[in-house]
Parts: C-alpha cells; structure tokens; sequence
C-alpha cells in the first residue's frame, strides 16, 4: 500500500511539474503547415517538426526583427480555424485534461511566423522595390524558401501580393511566412482593425529548436533580416 501511495504522488508531481514546465518555461508545438518551409518542416506528406518554444524571453524583452515566434492568432485569422476538440462530452473533457498538462494541443489558433518589422517601423513590399523594405531599406533574408514556391507571385520580387506602407503600431509586430509564396501572414489581414499586425500580447514564445524527427534537430536560425 505504501508502495502505491510513493507511486501516486510521483505521478501528481510529475504531472504538476509538467502543467508549469509547459505553462511558463516551454512548450512543445507541432508544425502543421508549409508556411515556414524550409526554416521549419510542414509539408504535405511530409514529418512535420515538433519545436520547442521559449515562454521566458520576452517576459524580459522584446520581440526582434528575424525571430521565429509562436502567437495567438487574432480575430481576424481564425476564419478558417477549426476546433480540434471532439463533439463527445467525454472525449472532449479528457481532451481539455491533456492539454492542461501539454499532452493536447490547446483549442487555439496557434502560428507560427517570422518577425519582419516591430513597432514604429513601416514596412512595405511594392512595384517598385526589389523585395520586402522596412523604413525604406531592403531587407537581408537568407531564410526565403528559395527557389520559392511555384504559386502566384513567385516571379515577382514580392513573393505575394503588393502591400503597404504599414507602419507598425505600438506594441506590435509585423510577421511573414518563410515560405513567402505560401503563407497567409500580415499580408492576408491588412484589412483588420491592425493592419495585420499581430499585438506582442499575443505572442506566446520564440521558437528555439527543433526536437522532432531526429534528423532534423538543431536550433531555429533568427538573424535579422535589417541588420
């Protein structure tokens, strides 16, 4: 009997460090679209990346211009969102117990995207330009799928629809997709209350490395595209 009271309580604390862990250090997300291809894996019929998000750094700092972050969409993204949560009462209460000790993605709209420009900063991609500027310098960014996906704007230096001046609204940030061709960023929601911003309030972490498949762990480059 002692035996399994050791066990219970074994279990309990596992479970109470693993609820912490994952609601205020980090969290571990599955990749589940191309957007970010090739920084991260999330391709059709492809293994898509498990990556360890950091929960910590920006309740001491910013975000930065390059980091790769995970945030709750706003309003205006959920359109085409579905539940992930059964229509079964009981399923669906032991879904919501999974997901509070991080075994269940959470029932949330959660992206993941690039950086490209914070508060104060206007950032545009027009006719003119030759890609992606941020107060009227272009951008460095080796992290482009390249060659980009062969869907429309893929011949332009834009990769996707013209846009902007956008300028950043304060505690704020601009994000666009990697896969540039192939991601309903910013880009997609100009017409919201924001601008298709993304408020810092929404961003859950930055994403640091890639733990899942095996063959691809290692850390998630973020150099910055203004630098």
């Amino acid at each position: 009997m002692r035996g399994l009271r050791e066990i219970g309580i074994l279990v309990v604390v596992a479970v109470v460090l693993s609820v912490l862990l994952q609601t205020f250090v980090a969290r571990v997300y599955l990749i589940p679209s191309q957007s970010m291809e090739t920084t991260l894996h999330g391709c059709p019929g492809c293994t898509g990346d498990r990556i360890v998000v950091d929960k910590i750094s920006y309740r001491f700092t910013d975000p930065k211009p390059g980091d790769v972050v995970v945030f709750k969409g706003p309003p205006s993204w959920n359109e085409h969102f579905d539940s992930n949560r059964s229509s079964n009462t009981f399923i669906r209460g032991l879904q919501e117990v999974g997901s509070f000790i991080g075994l269940v993605p959470p029932d949330e709209n959660d992206l993941v995207k690039r950086v490209i420009a914070v508060e104060g900063q206007t950032v545009q991609c027009l006719p003119q330009d030759k890609g992606v500027t941020v107060d009227g310098t272009l951008l460095d960014e080796p992290y482009l799928k390249n060659p980009p996906s062969p869907l429309p704007g893929a011949d332009s230096a834009c990769q996707g629809p013209y846009f902007g001046p956008v300028t950043v609204p304060k505690d704020h940030v601009w994000v666009m997709g990697d896969n540039r061709t192939d991601s309903a960023d910013s880009r997609y929601h100009m017409g919201d209350a924001a601008s298709g911003t993304v408020p810092v309030d929404n961003i859950i972490g930055k994403a640091r490395w890639i733990v899942l498949p095996f063959s691809r762990i290692g850390s998630i480059p973020s150099p910055d595209p203004q630098s």
